[in-house]
């Protein structure tokens, strides 16, 4: 087993005045290292509106490269701004994964629009940074991984990684939608897609980790890092109903590979689980695995899913 030494809670939007956009929410954390700070992106939601419905932006807060507790500064408006009327990404865009290309930073994000009989549906695009990752522009109007027949619909959870020469796109792919005492829950599991240039893809088209807790297992946020000669893969799963509370809420699990496409998994090697108390006691999810000065850390949310920020970790050890 993995053992990760829990840093704390590090970043609240409640604590952030003057950005109403910036309500609350700091949803799946991904950073971008730079000389003497760690970007870290996020997706948050301003107030819902009069019919109780949310949008969700994207942004980002710095971080102290040498004590990642300590916040330098935090954006002064969204990374991105909504689609247009129709657009795939009309109503949010949440989350986000960021890397470097040359001078520019790459973003790849979920784009959300509003349903009549399911609650959302996402489509996943691709944005580029001119300044460094502060603000970036949206490809085109729509997605470059869209839906398709095999993945219907809830292409979400993007992860950009550079392995092998080529890109890799771990994301996740909607499988069913499960109606839970009148209310559709997602059901979607882990999948990717390899590029040679980041916005033509070719799908693998089939699911990477087995299901484990029940066949309908939502997976999300498959973060993967090479270290040791293998694939190390950190995501998070839960039940498909009932998980909103502190006994089915999200865990962390673990898989690794030897070639990207074949995973084995074995979540009693995760090592990070809920506190006994606090603001990760009910779930921990949607971690994001990254190295820096030598360590490797992780960015996890803890209750209600980073309505109330995010949290990191850092691991006592190496990777093996």
């Amino acid at each position: 087993m993995y053992k990760w030494i829990k840093l704390g809670k590090v970043f609240t939007p409640q604590d952030v005045p003057d950005r109403p956009w910036l309500k609350e929410f700091a949803q799946a954390p991904a950073t971008l290292v730079c000389d003497d700070y760690v970007r870290v992106y996020f997706s948050c939601r301003p107030a819902p509106d009069a019919n109780g419905q949310y949008v969700s932006y994207s942004s980002w807060v710095d971080l102290d490269r040498r004590d990642l507790t300590r916040v330098l500064r935090v954006a002064e408006q969204p990374i991105l701004a909504l689609g247009d009327l129709g657009e795939f990404d009309e109503f949010g865009t949440y989350p986000v994964s960021v890397t470097r290309e040359g001078d520019e930073v790459r973003a790849y994000y979920a784009g959300w629009t509003r349903c009549e009989s399911v609650p959302f549906n996402t489509a996943i695009g691709m944005a580029t940074s001119l300044d460094g990752g502060a603000t970036f522009r949206k490809a085109g109007r729509g997605p470059v991984l869209p839906y398709t027949l095999d993945e219907p619909f809830v292409l979400s959870g993007p992860k950009v990684r550079r392995f092998e020469g080529q890109w890799q796109l771990f994301y996740i792919a909607g499988r069913k939608w499960k109606l839970v005492e009148g209310r559709a829950e997602p059901v979607y599991k882990i999948r990717m897609a390899t590029s040679s240039d980041g916005v033509h893809w070719t799908k693998l088209n089939r699911d990477l980790v087995e299901s484990r807790i029940e066949d309908d297992e939502a997976q999300a946020s498959p973060d993967v890092i090479y270290a040791k000669g293998k694939y190390h893969m950190f995501f998070c799963y839960r039940y498909s109903s009932n998980y909103r509370g502190k006994q089915f809420g999200y865990r962390i699990g673990y898989a690794s590979s030897t070639d990207l496409k074949h995973w084995t998994r074995d979540d009693a090697r995760a090592g990070l689980d809920v506190s006994a108390e606090g603001w990760d006691d009910e779930m921990v999810s949607y971690p994001h695995v990254f190295e820096l000065d030598g360590r490797i850390y992780m960015a996890y949310l803890g209750n209600g899913v980073g309505r109330y920020g995010f949290g990191l970790a850092v691991l006592d050890g190496e990777l093996e």
